[in-house]
């Protein structure tokens, strides 16, 4: 099988031996005779799917029996708004600290439900870092502090947690969940779309603490009020029956791997890899501040782009795909979610090195050519 070395940030990668099993499913799974995507979602057979999916990420997540695992749709970007439909009281305000293009949006949709305010920002400095939030204060009135734990566009990492006292935080967690150990119980909400680290495009995780269900104001939409889903255990209505199945398979992976502990390690060992090759290079940089340096996501740039534009070319012809990096930031972005094996690491430096070699400087023109 001829298949390419995938750095997209999302949807992206998929473990193989997952893809390999659910291909094998696809036409009878779990010995039902039929597809899970033919299933009806009130059977007993997608049942069992969806209770195997909930459990095994409440037990690699240390999930307390305080909080709601809730399987829905419309992508992290739906949260941006269901998110203050349900926490914002009228008479409180929400505080975000705007990490990054992805947090400031959900700023922006917050402030049409309610009050919102900015907690801490590090726009003046193009999110190349975590704003210090020392003497950031939250008012009495503050329903939740909103964050984002990892900034996927821009390569920036929340590694330290403010300290809000009573009131919830509630992260988006979209391209880091499951790459690491975090403690739940610190959040009152962790929200994430599945299609990075946890399954296909289609699939939204939210953890709830079960004391903020129920807040939503009578005149939310049924189907944005948590407390609909957390009644109807994600099956208010034909949920993303064939997604749930495959966060089920990757979370099965992840298990057999060695659980979240494994998977950090494998991580952090990618990143650094990939981190020390771009540190020494004398053609690519990245913009990022050390200390806040993503494990996911990673940019670098040269000074010319014309430079980049040729090694992308040079690095698709290798086999090492989906590099480019968003148009808001420019450069590449290598994003080493948990399926990425070590091994394409190693590729991706490997053509960055003879990349390198097979460049010369050309300084009177302020750039570089091949």
């Amino acid at each position: 099988m001829d298949r390419v070395v995938n750095f997209s940030a999302g949807p992206s990668a998929l473990p193989l031996e997952v893809l390999q099993r659910a291909q094998s499913e696809l036409v009878n799974t779990n010995s039902s005779g039929m597809s899970v995507m033919e299933m009806s979602h009130r059977s007993k057979a997608f049942e069992r799917i969806l209770i195997n999916a909930q459990s095994r990420l409440k037990k690699l997540m240390n999930i307390p029996d305080s909080y709601k695992i809730l399987f829905l749709q419309g992508g992290a970007s739906l949260q941006f708004s269901m998110i203050p439909l349900n926490l914002l009281q009228k008479d409180h305000k929400a505080a975000y600290l705007i990490t990054g293009s992805w947090s400031k949006k959900a700023y922006e949709e917050a402030k049409k439900a309610g009050e919102a305010e900015i907690y801490a920002t590090s726009e003046e400095n193009g999110f190349t870092s975590i704003p210090s939030f020392a003497h950031s204060t939250l008012s009495s009135d503050t329903a939740y502090l909103h964050i984002t734990g990892n900034n996927t566009i821009e390569g920036t990492r929340i590694s330290e947690l403010p300290d809000t006292g009573s009131v919830p935080i509630v992260t988006d967690l979209s391209s880091s969940i499951l790459s690491e150990q975090i403690n739940v119980e610190d959040y009152g909400v962790i929200y994430a779309g599945a299609q990075k680290n946890l399954g296909p495009s289609g699939v939204t995780v939210v953890i709830i603490r079960e004391d903020l269900v129920g807040r939503a104001s009578a005149s939310t939409p049924a189907m944005l009020d948590y407390a609909t889903h957390v009644k109807a255990n994600s099956l208010y209505n034909t949920p993303p029956t064939f997604g749930i199945y495959m966060v089920g398979l990757v979370l099965e992976w992840i298990e057999s791997l060695g659980g979240v502990d494994e998977l950090e390690a494998r991580n952090r060992e990618k990143a650094s890899f990939l981190y020390e090759a771009i540190d020494q290079s004398p053609l690519f940089s990245s913009p990022v501040h050390k200390k806040d340096r993503s494990l996911m996501n990673i940019p670098f740039k040269s000074d010319d782009p014309n430079t980049d534009s040729a090694f992308l070319h040079y690095a698709e012809s290798k086999g090492l795909v989906e590099l480019k990096g968003h148009r808001s930031v420019g450069g590449m972005r290598a994003s080493l979610y948990n399926a990425m094996p070590f091994e394409s690491v190693e590729r991706l430096v490997s053509a960055i090195k003879e990349f390198e070699k097979m460049t010369v400087a050309t300084p009177d023109k302020g750039g570089y050519k091949l």
